[in-house]
């Protein structure tokens, strides 16, 4: 079958439209609109010269980090591993982290054995840092070192850590039950926090988990 000419180029002009004319497509707009609705919904990073504003961001906006233990199988060597936590429900975090950790897996069967742990959160996921190295001070970081233990249950505090933990991390509500997953708590003993340069800011645990964000503010103590 003969194809004439003008058809044919017809044929391709409305091929490569249907492909490079989507929306997606033109011109790089697509990605152009991702990066920029990327941007909008990123959190708004607080000054650097306020470390009690600084760190309780960094808990709040984050939903995962690497929780060190000592590791009873290796002779006490120091045992990091990705977590999920949450520190409150959205608009309403209390600095203190709570995990859903079951003892199938080594770090929360070396908690029990020995509580001191700490856990690091890095700005970087947040997408706040730009193209900057996560090592860059600038890129600020957090290191909370305390002791890992169980929260009591029944108690206000198990509710409140239940739902902080659900409503930010929806799918653990359906992890397996006979896993006997249990609510843990990181009680703060130290803060170690870089988010510029000239070293560590002071940061007293008072002063973060006394900072107050809002009117409604943040609450601490049970």
């Amino acid at each position: 079958m003969e194809v004439r000419p003008s058809l044919l180029s017809r044929w391709v002009c409305l091929s490569l439209f249907a492909v490079l004319g989507h929306p997606g497509f033109v011109t790089g707009r697509g990605l152009e609109l991702e990066s920029a609705t990327a941007a909008s919904s990123s959190p708004t990073k607080p000054d650097p010269k306020n470390a009690a504003a600084t760190a309780r961001w960094l808990v709040e906006e984050n939903s995962w980090g690497v929780l060190t233990t000592l590791s009873s199988d290796l002779k006490g060597a120091p045992f990091g591993n990705v977590v999920s936590f949450s520190d409150g429900p959205p608009e309403n975090g209390r600095g203190i982290p709570y995990f859903y950790l079951t003892a199938l897996d080594p770090t929360a069967r070396y908690a029990l054995k020995d509580p001191r742990s700490s856990v690091t959160i890095s700005e970087y996921p947040l997408g706040t840092c730009g193209e900057t190295d996560p090592e860059n001070p600038t890129c600020a970081k957090i290191t909370l070192t305390g002791k890992l233990v169980l929260v009591d249950r029944p108690s206000e505090e198990a509710k409140f850590a239940e739902n902080a933990l659900f409503t930010k991390h929806s799918e653990m509500e359906g992890w397996p039950k006979n896993h006997n997953f249990q609510i843990f708590k990181l009680e703060i003993k130290d803060i170690f926090l870089i988010d510029w340069f000239g070293g560590p800011k002071p940061l007293t645990i008072s002063d973060y988990l006394g900072y107050k964000k809002n009117s409604v503010g943040f609450s601490s103590s049970w």
